[in-house]
């Protein structure tokens, strides 16, 4: 029986899983995000412990997918402490001995949103503790020079937000500075989930993710625009993303089917989508390797 690894990382933990030829997970495991070399080597032992045929990890980043680039498969220039300039690809391949894919976990997610809907034209953004975006056109990752950042693109300011000045080390009041789970405690002193949903705050929030909807819909034309992490995870921001998205949009273009079926949350409970994108990139591997 062919085995498919998956590898998601993330700021807090790593999710690594163990699938059949359907996607049907055998094995998971949750290990904690700590200094490279500890949770590389967490990777390293399941994967040794459960063999597999083939890996996809789906990476937080920024990192390196220019296959010509010395530094192909680096985490680079990411905030995570310890965790700049990480050669992870090579850490993990070398050892397994297997083909690896390797991409960011948003577009890891977002090909597993594309496995589970059948839409081969989507866009999956999180929205937790920071803000990342993967598209995938017809059943294709976009990207050219390296993966996109969509979390950091600029929006237009809130009337009731412009004293805010963002939390993005980067670029202060980018998208992730002032929509991303921690700009509500910035802003409040109050964590998201503790924060009324009587709060103001949250419609400047919708107002900020709504804008990214739009600019989405105009760049990319999807068919689908997915929204997972902690922040969409609270049960009215849905609907006030909607509601912003239909004024903001005026209905300049028209979007396919009904705004509930167009801005979703993932379709893959319990933040499954990059655990099925890193299987059926492992999978894809395979494939590629007959042909």
């Amino acid at each position: 029986m062919v085995r498919y690894g998956s590898v998601e990382t993330g700021g807090t933990k790593f999710v690594l899983a163990i699938g059949d030829e359907n996607f049907k997970i055998i094995k998971k495991l949750q290990i904690p995000t700590t200094t490279p070399d500890e949770t590389i080597e967490g990777v390293i032992r399941f994967f040794k412990e459960n063999p597999i045929d083939s890996l996809g990890i789906g990476s937080f980043g920024p990192i390196d997918i220019n296959l010509n680039s010395s530094t192909y498969g680096y985490i680079t220039t990411t905030p995570k402490a310890g965790w700049a300039q990480v050669n992870l690809l090579s850490r993990v391949k070398e050892v397994l001995n297997v083909p690896v894919a390797f991409t960011t976990d948003v577009n890891a997610a977002a090909y597993g949103e594309m496995i589970a809907t059948g839409k081969q034209s989507l866009v999956y953004f999180t929205i937790g503790t920071g803000i990342g975006g993967g598209a995938v056109q017809d059943g294709k990752f976009v990207g050219g020079i390296s993966h996109s950042e969509m979390g950091h693109t600029f929006v237009k300011r809130h009337p009731d937000d412009l004293d805010f000045t963002g939390i993005c080390p980067f670029h202060g009041d980018c998208l992730e500075g002032l929509a991303a789970g921690p700009s509500i405690e910035a802003r409040t002193g109050i964590r998201g989930e503790d924060l009324p949903y009587e709060s103001p705050v949250w419609d400047i929030i919708a107002y900020y993710i709504a804008q990214m909807a739009v600019n989405t819909t105009l760049n990319f034309a999807p068919e689908k625009i997915v929204f997972g992490g902690g922040v969409m995870a609270q049960s009215h921001m849905m609907i006030r993303v909607q509601e912003q998205f239909l004024k903001l949009l005026n209905d300049y273009v028209q979007i396919p089917g009904l705004i509930d079926e167009y801005l979703v949350t993932p379709s893959i409970e319990n933040n499954g989508s990059a655990t099925i994108g890193g299987f059926a990139m492992a999978k894809e591997l395979i494939k590629n390797s007959y042909n």
